[in-house]
């Protein structure tokens, strides 16, 4: 049955695969027959020609020196008279300009018929132009819609001319002149243009073209060197301005209509046409011809870019489709500009479009693709049980397919949000900080524990973070195993080392910067293939078992030491008395068991007040602290008396409201004023002074008791407060304790939210001075 199932679904497989590559082969003809139809219009109007236009400016040249244009301009009209001149005029410019021996003389004026009024002018040019031999005229190409129409000059001129040639441009539908026939047929036969007779001298025999020649402006208006006509007339020009050059003349006064918009005019106004002539001349002089492709080349490589994007999209991801569309796109417009470098224009609209049109059509198949297959898949997720438990919830019903497969995904998502709130919360739950990291020891889950703990050492981002780089902070001590059964050097990598799974089972203990004890944990998370897929590390904060173990200790040998020593002196004081020989008298067997008893009693009630002093149990109450200091006044006052001591208080009418538990804070300020008379010698004073402090968080009460004692010696103040430890200079009296007092002190004073300090010097005395909230009675 397995096997069966098995081979039902690679046959589904290899049938949506069929399915997908027949769509694929569909999409690639559709595309290519657009990408080919849109070429075979050999340019889409406005994109293409825009574009065109671009390129053109941009390929913007110097002009020619051996070109110059005798201008009939504004300036030679307002000299010479209003157009048209007498055709002596351009007599005597021919006969001016055939003294400096030019390569050709091109006047580009309409000559087709004879002078009016009748003169001596078209015999005069005649002449002239008979003298020169250097005199190219134009010929006028109309169209009656069915055929061309050429007009000549008038015989007597065009006998005489040294060649004729055509003028004709082509308008583009938007008005602009970008190309020109270098071959134009009227009915009496070929003509070449203008410009090609111009330059004929210098130019090869050209063939007979059909296809327009695309004019390849150097730059704007006014580029082409130029003079006026009045002034070579008039001869203010020297005559060898124009020796070897091309001359042509021609009007560029303005309402002389002999102007055409151009792809370089921009916002400047039209071209002359003596102008555009003299940027076909040197175009062809230059060699530098510009055709448009053949309509079956445009189609041909404006498929090609098409083709290689449906090939990609075959086998490439959707992002890596859509950058190589984009760089298609870039490269047929690179195509287009390189083509155009070497003379030829290919119109990039049509590849450009069926590009665009491309992508999101493949991409649209492709996404409607995975919505099904994910539909599908949501569906019958949705009808599989539940990991999780989950109220029953009521399935809506539609006809709508699209919303059947929200509706499944909708629930899909839940279910995923349930599952991964459910080990989230798991995870919270723990009363330990845990973590969950990959194979590699990046950490992907956290609980809050965890979370707060690695705040508390300065990370703050723990999710992403490297395990090992979690605890290499500076300060920490190496680790050590707790079983000693770790061998060898140890690093943190090693807690992301398989081999020592068993041994990170019981866990590693070391010492953090705060000086907490912790105990690390490290167990392998395996797949359902038993493939290592990461690590679950607990950190467990041992610092409480640990201090629990050495307070049971020091309890142990305190009872086993301090308070067995007394009781073991009164079985030793009755076995003597038991014996005649060593009994001692009545009243100093009594006295000495009487003090062995009292000091075990002050033992008992030192170790019972510090424990209390250490447990949860305080009761709080609103209390004015001079009270209390009065209290532990009072109570030490007999200690003090028998020493001959002064206990003076410097105390103000001020209150100082404070939220104590009284008993144990009482105690505290008595053992403080209890070691103050004991380490004191007699004669001398106590002083007990209240005063407030005030700090950007609140009032603080500051409770300074200063004695004329012994002093503590510099090395012993470290142990003040440990457990256990007394410190006495070597020449002062000795007194009993165990050194629990300073202990009891500190510890009901942190409890309190206080602080506990000291000051001194050896001969001079001690200050112990402690800090304490006090409460805003105006809150």
């Amino acid at each position: 049955m397995r096997a069966r199932s098995l081979l039902s679904m690679s046959s589904l497989v290899a049938l949506k695969n069929y399915f997908a590559l027949r769509e694929w082969i569909a999409l690639l003809l559709v595309m290519l027959l657009l990408a080919a139809g849109l070429g075979w219009q050999n340019g889409l109007g406005r994109i293409d020609l825009t574009l065109y236009d671009q390129l053109i400016t941009a390929s913007a040249r110097p002009a020619r020196d051996d070109i110059i244009i005798v201008a009939i301009d504004d300036y030679s009209l307002a000299e010479l008279g209003r157009w048209p001149w007498p055709r002596e005029l351009h007599a005597q410019l021919i006969d001016q300009l055939s003294l400096a021996q030019p390569r050709a003389i091109g006047l580009d004026v309409i000559l087709s018929e004879p002078e009016r009024p009748p003169r001596l002018g078209d015999a005069a040019l005649q002449a002239a132009m008979a003298r020169s031999q250097r005199v190219i005229l134009p010929v006028v190409i109309t169209t009656n819609g069915t055929r061309h129409i050429a007009t000549p000059p008038i015989p007597e001129l065009a006998d005489v001319a040294h060649g004729l040639g055509h003028i004709g441009l082509n308008i583009d539908p938007d008005g602009v002149v970008r190309s020109t026939f270098l071959d134009e047929t009227g009915e009496h036969g070929s003509w070449p243009h203008f410009a090609a007779m111009v330059g004929s001298d210098q130019l090869p025999a050209y063939p007979h073209r059909i296809r327009p020649m695309l004019i390849p402006y150097a730059g704007s208006s006014g580029q082409v060197m130029s003079v006026p006509y009045a002034a070579v007339l008039r001869g203010e020009v020297p005559a060898d301005f124009f020796t070897n050059k091309y001359v042509l003349v021609g009007a560029t006064a303005v309402g002389m209509t002999d102007a055409y918009p151009t792809p370089v005019s921009g916002q400047g106004g039209g071209m002359p046409g003596i102008e555009i002539s003299a940027n076909i001349l040197a175009s062809l002089l230059d060699g530098h011809t510009l055709v448009t492709a053949r309509p079956w080349q445009t189609a041909l490589l404006s498929s090609l870019p098409v083709l290689l994007a449906m090939l990609g999209y075959l086998f490439l991801s959707p992002r890596a489709g859509l950058l190589a569309t984009a760089g298609l796109l870039l490269a047929s417009l690179a195509g287009a500009w390189m083509a155009f470098r070497l003379g030829v224009w290919i119109p990039p609209a049509a590849s450009c479009i069926a590009l665009i049109v491309a992508y999101p059509l493949w991409s649209w198949r492709r996404l409607d693709a995975a919505i099904s297959y994910l539909g599908q898949e949501f569906s019958r997720l949705d009808s599989e049980p539940h990991l999780l438990p989950e109220l029953e919830r009521r399935k809506p019903r539609s006809a709508d397919i699209l919303e059947r497969r929200i509706q499944a995904m909708k629930n899909a998502a839940r279910r995923v949000r349930d599952l991964r709130k459910f080990v989230s919360d798991s995870l919270d739950s723990l009363p330990d900080a845990t973590l969950v990291t990959t194979v590699d020891g990046y950490v992907l889950l956290s609980n809050k524990h965890a979370v707060d703990y690695f705040a508390s050492v300065g990370f703050r981002n723990v999710n992403g973070a490297l395990l090992p780089y979690l605890f290499s902070t500076p300060g920490q001590t190496v680790p050590h195993a707790f079983d000693h059964t770790f061998e060898g050097p140890f690093d943190w990598w090693d807690l992301l080392d398989p081999q020592r799974a068993a041994t990170f089972a019981d866990g590693i203990g070391y010492r953090n910067e705060a000086g907490a004890e912790l105990l690390v944990r490290s167990a392998p998370c395996r797949s359902n293939d038993n493939v290592l897929t990461g690590w679950i590390v607990s950190i467990v904060d041992i610092s409480a078992i640990k201090l629990a173990e050495r307070s049971r200790d020091e309890t142990l040998r305190f009872l086993s030491h301090d308070m067995r020593t007394p009781q073991a002196s009164i079985l030793a004081l009755l076995e003597l008395q038991a014996d005649p020989a060593s009994a001692l008298p009545q009243a100093e067997l009594f006295a000495r068991i009487d003090k062995a008893c009292r000091k075990t009693l002050g033992l008992a009630d030192n170790f019972v007040q510090l424990a209390r002093a250490e447990s949860h149990e305080y009761r709080l109450d609103e209390h004015d602290f001079q009270d209390l200091v009065f209290d532990a006044t009072d109570e030490m006052w007999t200690l003090a008396n028998s020493k001959k001591i002064t206990i003076r208080n410097e105390v103000t009418s001020e209150l100082f409201p404070v939220r104590v538990d009284r008993g144990l804070m009482t105690r505290a300020l008595a053992n403080l004023l209890s070691n103050a008379i004991n380490y004191s010698p007699e004669g001398t004073v106590i002083t007990c002074s209240l005063r407030p402090r005030a700090t950007l968080l609140g009032t603080l009460l500051v409770c300074d008791i200063t004695d004329q004692g012994y002093g503590i010696a510099a090395a012993d103040q470290i142990r003040i407060f440990r457990r256990f430890q007394r410190v006495d200079l070597p020449n002062q009296p000795r007194h009993d304790g165990i050194g629990l007092g300073l202990v009891f002190v500190k510890t009901v004073i942190e409890r309190h939210h206080g602080e506990i300090s000291f000051t001194s010097k050896v001969g001079l005395g001690t200050t112990f001075t402690v800090v304490l909230p006090v409460i805003n009675v105006h809150a």
